[in-house]
Protein backbone atom coordinates (compact mmCIF):
# COMPACT_ATOMS: atom_id res chain seq x y z
CA UNK A 1 0.00 0.00 0.00
CA UNK A 2 1.48 3.34 -1.03
CA UNK A 3 1.78 6.13 1.49
CA UNK A 4 0.51 9.66 0.98
CA UNK A 5 4.12 10.74 0.50
CA UNK A 6 5.01 8.19 -2.19
CA UNK A 7 1.86 9.03 -4.15
CA UNK A 8 2.79 12.68 -4.53
CA UNK A 9 6.11 12.41 -6.43
CA UNK A 10 5.24 14.81 -9.26
CA UNK A 11 2.52 16.96 -7.73
CA UNK A 12 2.68 20.67 -6.98
CA UNK A 13 2.92 21.56 -3.32
CA UNK A 14 1.54 25.05 -2.53
CA UNK A 15 3.33 27.10 0.11
CA UNK A 16 2.48 30.63 1.16
CA UNK A 17 5.08 33.36 0.78
CA UNK A 18 5.19 33.77 4.55
CA UNK A 19 6.13 30.15 5.20
CA UNK A 20 9.48 29.81 6.93
CA UNK A 21 11.73 26.84 6.22
CA UNK A 22 13.74 25.45 9.10
CA UNK A 23 16.46 22.85 8.61
CA UNK A 24 16.83 19.84 10.89
CA UNK A 25 18.81 16.59 10.73
CA UNK A 26 16.08 14.82 8.76
CA UNK A 27 16.12 17.62 6.17
CA UNK A 28 19.89 17.33 5.83
CA UNK A 29 19.53 13.63 5.15
CA UNK A 30 16.87 14.26 2.51
CA UNK A 31 18.96 16.99 0.91
CA UNK A 32 21.97 14.64 0.72
CA UNK A 33 19.82 12.06 -1.05
CA UNK A 34 18.47 14.71 -3.44
CA UNK A 35 22.01 15.95 -4.15
CA UNK A 36 23.11 12.40 -4.95
CA UNK A 37 20.10 11.88 -7.27
CA UNK A 38 20.94 15.06 -9.21
CA UNK A 39 24.63 14.22 -9.52
CA UNK A 40 23.90 10.63 -10.51
CA UNK A 41 21.45 11.79 -13.17
CA UNK A 42 18.40 10.01 -11.79
CA UNK A 43 16.91 7.83 -9.09
CA UNK A 44 18.04 4.48 -10.49
CA UNK A 45 21.73 5.44 -10.66
CA UNK A 46 21.49 7.03 -7.21
CA UNK A 47 19.99 3.85 -5.76
CA UNK A 48 23.09 1.92 -6.84
CA UNK A 49 25.42 4.59 -5.48
CA UNK A 50 23.65 4.87 -2.13
CA UNK A 51 22.82 1.15 -1.94
CA UNK A 52 19.20 2.03 -1.18
CA UNK A 53 16.11 0.66 -2.90
CA UNK A 54 14.56 2.71 -5.70
CA UNK A 55 11.22 2.99 -3.86
CA UNK A 56 12.97 4.30 -0.73
CA UNK A 57 14.83 6.97 -2.70
CA UNK A 58 11.68 8.01 -4.53
CA UNK A 59 9.88 8.36 -1.18
CA UNK A 60 12.68 10.46 0.30
CA UNK A 61 12.64 12.82 -2.68
CA UNK A 62 8.86 13.07 -2.33
CA UNK A 63 9.26 13.72 1.41
CA UNK A 64 11.63 16.58 0.62
CA UNK A 65 9.19 18.01 -1.92
CA UNK A 66 6.41 17.94 0.68
CA UNK A 67 8.73 19.41 3.30
CA UNK A 68 9.69 22.31 1.01
CA UNK A 69 6.30 22.70 -0.63
CA UNK A 70 7.57 22.51 -4.21
CA UNK A 71 8.07 20.01 -7.02
CA UNK A 72 11.79 19.45 -7.50
CA UNK A 73 11.92 17.07 -10.45
CA UNK A 74 10.00 14.98 -12.93
CA UNK A 75 10.81 11.28 -12.80
CA UNK A 76 8.56 9.35 -15.11
CA UNK A 77 8.93 7.36 -18.29
CA UNK A 78 10.45 10.32 -20.10
CA UNK A 79 13.38 10.38 -17.71
CA UNK A 80 14.70 12.49 -14.86
CA UNK A 81 14.67 16.29 -15.14
CA UNK A 82 14.94 19.09 -12.58
CA UNK A 83 12.28 21.76 -12.35
CA UNK A 84 13.24 25.40 -11.87
CA UNK A 85 12.57 24.87 -8.14
CA UNK A 86 14.80 21.79 -8.25
CA UNK A 87 17.68 23.74 -9.80
CA UNK A 88 17.34 26.43 -7.10
CA UNK A 89 17.21 23.86 -4.28
CA UNK A 90 20.20 21.97 -5.71
CA UNK A 91 22.29 25.17 -5.90
CA UNK A 92 21.22 26.10 -2.37
CA UNK A 93 22.09 22.58 -1.20
CA UNK A 94 25.59 22.91 -2.63
CA UNK A 95 26.00 26.21 -0.78
CA UNK A 96 24.65 24.68 2.43
CA UNK A 97 27.01 21.71 2.37
CA UNK A 98 29.92 23.96 1.38
CA UNK A 99 29.15 26.06 4.46
CA UNK A 100 28.99 22.92 6.61
CA UNK A 101 32.29 21.80 5.14
CA UNK A 102 33.84 25.18 6.01
CA UNK A 103 32.43 24.84 9.52
CA UNK A 104 34.01 21.40 9.90
CA UNK A 105 37.33 22.66 8.53
CA UNK A 106 37.41 25.44 11.12
CA UNK A 107 36.53 23.07 13.96
CA UNK A 108 39.33 20.69 13.01
CA UNK A 109 41.90 23.35 12.08
CA UNK A 110 43.53 23.15 15.49
CA UNK A 111 44.16 19.44 14.91
CA UNK A 112 45.60 20.13 11.44
CA UNK A 113 43.05 17.83 9.81
CA UNK A 114 41.81 18.76 6.37
CA UNK A 115 38.16 17.76 5.91
CA UNK A 116 35.70 18.31 3.10
CA UNK A 117 35.01 17.23 -0.48
CA UNK A 118 36.79 17.32 -3.81
CA UNK A 119 34.49 16.67 -6.76
CA UNK A 120 36.76 16.30 -9.79
CA UNK A 121 35.87 15.59 -13.42
CA UNK A 122 38.46 14.39 -15.95
CA UNK A 123 37.93 14.08 -19.69
CA UNK A 124 37.61 10.44 -20.76
CA UNK A 125 40.32 8.28 -22.40
CA UNK A 126 43.33 10.02 -20.82
CA UNK A 127 44.50 7.36 -18.35
CA UNK A 128 46.96 5.97 -20.94
CA UNK A 129 48.78 9.30 -21.29
CA UNK A 130 52.06 9.14 -19.32
CA UNK A 131 52.05 12.96 -19.21
CA UNK A 132 48.80 13.03 -17.25
CA UNK A 133 49.50 13.73 -13.55
CA UNK A 134 45.97 12.96 -12.37
CA UNK A 135 46.58 9.58 -10.72
CA UNK A 136 49.72 10.71 -8.92
CA UNK A 137 48.09 13.98 -7.84
CA UNK A 138 45.07 12.19 -6.33
CA UNK A 139 47.47 9.78 -4.66
CA UNK A 140 49.39 12.66 -3.09
CA UNK A 141 46.20 14.44 -2.06
CA UNK A 142 44.86 11.35 -0.29
CA UNK A 143 48.19 10.79 1.43
CA UNK A 144 48.29 14.38 2.69
CA UNK A 145 44.57 14.59 3.56
CA UNK A 146 43.14 11.07 3.98
CA UNK A 147 39.81 12.32 5.38
CA UNK A 148 38.93 14.35 2.29
CA UNK A 149 36.05 12.82 0.35
CA UNK A 150 37.12 12.42 -3.29
CA UNK A 151 34.56 12.06 -6.07
CA UNK A 152 36.19 11.43 -9.47
CA UNK A 153 34.17 11.26 -12.68
CA UNK A 154 35.13 11.00 -16.36
CA UNK A 155 33.05 12.94 -18.87
CA UNK A 156 33.18 14.69 -22.23
CA UNK A 157 34.07 18.36 -22.42
CA UNK A 158 30.56 19.78 -22.79
CA UNK A 159 29.35 17.93 -19.68
CA UNK A 160 32.46 19.03 -17.78
CA UNK A 161 31.83 22.70 -18.54
CA UNK A 162 28.15 22.32 -17.65
CA UNK A 163 29.02 20.55 -14.39
CA UNK A 164 31.47 23.29 -13.43
CA UNK A 165 28.87 25.95 -14.17
CA UNK A 166 26.18 24.16 -12.15
CA UNK A 167 28.57 23.51 -9.25
CA UNK A 168 28.53 19.71 -9.57
CA UNK A 169 32.33 19.73 -9.95
CA UNK A 170 34.81 21.74 -7.89
CA UNK A 171 37.34 21.55 -10.70
CA UNK A 172 38.15 19.58 -13.84
CA UNK A 173 41.06 18.48 -16.00
CA UNK A 174 40.34 18.66 -19.72
CA UNK A 175 41.67 19.77 -23.12
CA UNK A 176 41.28 23.46 -23.90
CA UNK A 177 40.60 24.44 -27.52
CA UNK A 178 39.41 27.92 -26.64
CA UNK A 179 39.35 29.70 -23.30
CA UNK A 180 35.98 30.92 -22.07
CA UNK A 181 35.43 33.88 -19.79
CA UNK A 182 33.41 31.73 -17.35
CA UNK A 183 36.46 29.75 -16.23
CA UNK A 184 40.02 30.07 -14.95
CA UNK A 185 42.61 27.83 -16.63
CA UNK A 186 45.86 26.43 -15.24
CA UNK A 187 47.95 24.59 -17.82
CA UNK A 188 49.26 21.17 -16.78
CA UNK A 189 50.56 19.38 -19.89
CA UNK A 190 50.18 19.00 -23.68
CA UNK A 191 48.55 16.07 -25.47
CA UNK A 192 49.84 15.08 -28.93
CA UNK A 193 47.42 13.70 -31.56
CA UNK A 194 48.47 12.11 -34.86
CA UNK A 195 46.72 11.09 -38.07
CA UNK A 196 46.18 7.31 -38.32
CA UNK A 197 44.92 4.63 -40.68
CA UNK A 198 44.05 0.97 -40.02
CA UNK A 199 45.89 -2.12 -41.24
CA UNK A 200 43.27 -2.71 -43.97
CA UNK A 201 43.61 0.81 -45.38
CA UNK A 202 45.26 1.28 -48.78
CA UNK A 203 47.94 3.59 -47.30
CA UNK A 204 48.92 1.30 -44.44
CA UNK A 205 51.92 -0.28 -46.21
CA UNK A 206 53.11 2.90 -47.95
CA UNK A 207 56.21 4.67 -46.71
CA UNK A 208 55.42 8.02 -45.16
CA UNK A 209 57.79 9.88 -47.46
CA UNK A 210 55.86 8.50 -50.44
CA UNK A 211 52.48 9.75 -49.18
CA UNK A 212 51.66 13.25 -50.37
CA UNK A 213 49.34 15.75 -48.75
CA UNK A 214 47.12 15.56 -51.82
CA UNK A 215 46.73 11.80 -51.28
CA UNK A 216 45.76 12.39 -47.64
CA UNK A 217 43.21 15.04 -48.62
CA UNK A 218 41.54 12.51 -50.95
CA UNK A 219 40.96 10.00 -48.13
CA UNK A 220 37.71 9.71 -46.20
CA UNK A 221 38.50 11.45 -42.92
CA UNK A 222 36.60 11.14 -39.65
CA UNK A 223 35.03 14.29 -38.28
CA UNK A 224 35.73 13.94 -34.55
CA UNK A 225 33.03 16.46 -33.69
CA UNK A 226 34.26 16.81 -30.10
CA UNK A 227 37.69 18.00 -31.31
CA UNK A 228 38.08 18.91 -34.96
CA UNK A 229 35.56 21.77 -35.12
CA UNK A 230 37.39 23.44 -32.22
CA UNK A 231 40.91 22.84 -33.50
CA UNK A 232 42.88 25.07 -35.83
CA UNK A 233 43.78 22.33 -38.34
CA UNK A 234 42.72 23.73 -41.75
CA UNK A 235 44.27 21.02 -43.95
CA UNK A 236 41.19 18.77 -43.96
CA UNK A 237 37.55 19.69 -44.55
CA UNK A 238 36.30 17.94 -41.40
CA UNK A 239 32.90 19.62 -41.49
CA UNK A 240 32.22 18.22 -44.97
CA UNK A 241 32.85 14.62 -43.91
CA UNK A 242 29.83 12.37 -43.50
CA UNK A 243 31.80 10.10 -41.15
CA UNK A 244 31.37 11.41 -37.62
CA UNK A 245 32.25 10.30 -34.10
CA UNK A 246 32.08 11.92 -30.68
CA UNK A 247 34.31 9.84 -28.39
CA UNK A 248 37.96 8.90 -28.90
CA UNK A 249 37.06 5.21 -28.75
CA UNK A 250 34.50 5.67 -31.52
CA UNK A 251 37.12 7.32 -33.72
CA UNK A 252 39.46 4.36 -33.13
CA UNK A 253 36.72 1.89 -34.09
CA UNK A 254 36.11 3.70 -37.36
CA UNK A 255 39.81 3.87 -38.22
CA UNK A 256 40.18 0.14 -37.52
CA UNK A 257 37.60 -0.61 -40.24
CA UNK A 258 40.26 0.28 -42.80
CA UNK A 259 37.95 2.65 -44.67
CA UNK A 260 38.82 5.95 -42.98
CA UNK A 261 41.68 8.00 -41.58
CA UNK A 262 41.41 10.12 -38.44
CA UNK A 263 43.12 11.79 -35.53
CA UNK A 264 43.76 10.00 -32.24
CA UNK A 265 45.79 10.93 -29.15
CA UNK A 266 49.23 9.38 -29.56
CA UNK A 267 49.08 7.71 -26.15
CA UNK A 268 45.69 6.13 -26.92
CA UNK A 269 46.80 4.76 -30.30
CA UNK A 270 50.11 3.37 -29.01
CA UNK A 271 48.61 0.01 -28.06
CA UNK A 272 47.10 -0.54 -31.51
CA UNK A 273 50.29 0.59 -33.23
CA UNK A 274 52.28 -1.99 -31.24
CA UNK A 275 49.78 -4.65 -32.36
CA UNK A 276 50.26 -3.52 -35.98
CA UNK A 277 46.59 -2.55 -36.26
CA UNK A 278 47.21 1.19 -36.72
CA UNK A 279 49.98 3.38 -38.10
CA UNK A 280 50.51 7.12 -38.17
CA UNK A 281 50.43 9.01 -41.44
CA UNK A 282 52.19 12.04 -42.82
CA UNK A 283 54.96 14.27 -41.51
CA UNK A 284 55.24 15.54 -37.92
CA UNK A 285 53.77 18.86 -39.10
CA UNK A 286 50.35 17.17 -39.22
CA UNK A 287 50.37 16.52 -35.48
CA UNK A 288 47.92 18.37 -33.26
CA UNK A 289 49.03 19.74 -29.88
CA UNK A 290 46.30 20.28 -27.31
CA UNK A 291 46.89 21.91 -23.90
CA UNK A 292 45.32 20.19 -20.90
CA UNK A 293 44.39 22.44 -18.00
CA UNK A 294 42.92 22.40 -14.54
CA UNK A 295 39.66 24.31 -15.00
CA UNK A 296 37.83 26.12 -12.20
CA UNK A 297 34.69 28.22 -12.45
CA UNK A 298 35.65 31.89 -12.33
CA UNK A 299 34.92 33.43 -8.96
CA UNK A 300 34.86 30.11 -7.12
CA UNK A 301 36.68 30.18 -3.80
CA UNK A 302 39.85 28.09 -3.99
CA UNK A 303 39.78 26.39 -0.60
CA UNK A 304 42.57 24.46 1.09
CA UNK A 305 41.58 21.17 -0.57
CA UNK A 306 41.73 22.62 -4.08
CA UNK A 307 44.99 24.41 -3.22
CA UNK A 308 46.50 21.13 -2.05
CA UNK A 309 45.31 19.38 -5.21
CA UNK A 310 46.79 22.16 -7.36
CA UNK A 311 50.12 21.74 -5.57
CA UNK A 312 49.93 17.97 -6.25
CA UNK A 313 49.45 18.78 -9.94
CA UNK A 314 52.54 20.99 -9.92
CA UNK A 315 50.57 24.24 -10.18
CA UNK A 316 52.23 27.02 -8.21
Amino acid sequence: MESKVSNMGNMNYPRTDNSAVTINNVDLKLLRVFKCVVEAGGLTSASHELNIGLAAISKQVSDLEIRLGMTLCSRGREGFELTEYGITVYQATLELFASLSTFRERLHHSRSELLGDLSLSVVDNTISDPKSPVTKAVQQLHKAAPKVNIRLQTAHLDDIEKGLTEGRFNCAIAPVYEEKSDFDYYKIYTEISCLYCGSDHSLFHNENNSITLEQLKQQKIINHTYVTHRHGNKLFAFSESNIQAVQVEAVAMLILTGHFIGYLPEHYARRYVSENKLRSLGPPELQMETPFCLIIKKGRKINQIIKLFMESLGIA
